[in-house]
């Protein structure tokens, strides 16, 4: 508890600091505690300390942690990519889905999308840098896959995530991370209604919310090194 807590604070603190130095209020910006391969005592520790998105990119792994932790009423996210076999998955369990990229895998997921259930949140994947092995829409793409979307019944759509490739030169993570700021506002301005920009990690999440990011995707800064998946 002493070191996920201890951990918690120190992000946040990164956080308050780097919307301070971007003028940026720090209730634009969340938090999103990417646990992928963490047990759920570590969930649960995190969410004693307040936590309470969690983003999980192995399906089959989440949603047996998703029911451990049903007591705790915790928001899940999946931040990882999506085969047609675990929509329904990912449709019956999660509240947000960051990595839409084809109209097959968002239709499927608005049809197995239970009618109790609020429509499922969902952000576009976008391959902002063009990466050779990333998934994700081209930039150019976007728009249209968004506008249809939009008209599935079971889907809110609410922005982009990108996951660029990793570099430590501040100057590269600023310039990625303000190409796809500028395809979000872009895409705002042609009318659709997206608010969430999901794009930062533990290694920049500085140069991200300089950007703009309005959700940090957290996990080895939070957890520590992950284990290896058995």
């Amino acid at each position: 508890m002493n070191i996920i807590s201890g951990n918690l604070q120190n992000i946040r603190t990164r956080m308050a600091s780097s919307c301070a130095a971007a003028q940026r209020d720090t209730r634009d910006v969340a938090l999103l505690a990417v646990s992928k391969t963490f047990d759920a005592d570590a969930v649960r520790e995190a969410a004693a300390c307040g936590q309470r998105a969690f983003g999980e990119n192995y399906i089959q792994e989440a949603v047996e942690k998703i029911a451990l932790l049903a007591d705790l009423g915790l928001e899940w996210h999946c931040i990882g990519p999506i085969q047609s076999n675990k929509t329904r998955l990912v449709a019956q369990h999660f509240d947000w889905v960051h990595t839409i990229d084809r109209l097959k895998i968002a239709q499927r997921l608005s049809e197995q999308r239970p009618p109790s259930m609020a429509p499922l949140n969902c952000c576009l994947q976008v391959n902002i840098d063009g990466g050779a092995t990333k998934s994700g829409l081209a930039p150019e793409e976007v728009a249209t896959l968004a506008r249809e979307v939009m008209a599935l019944p079971g889907l809110r759509l609410r922005g982009l995530m990108t996951i660029p490739e990793p570099t430590e030169r501040v100057e590269d993570q600023l310039a990625v991370h303000r190409r796809a700021r500028a395809l979000f506002d872009a895409l705002r301005g042609q009318g659709l209604p997206l608010d969430t920009l999901s794009m930062g990690m533990s290694g920049d999440m500085e140069s991200a919310i300089a950007a703009g990011s309005t959700m940090v995707r957290v996990g080895t800064a939070l957890f520590g090194g992950r284990p290896a998946k058995a």
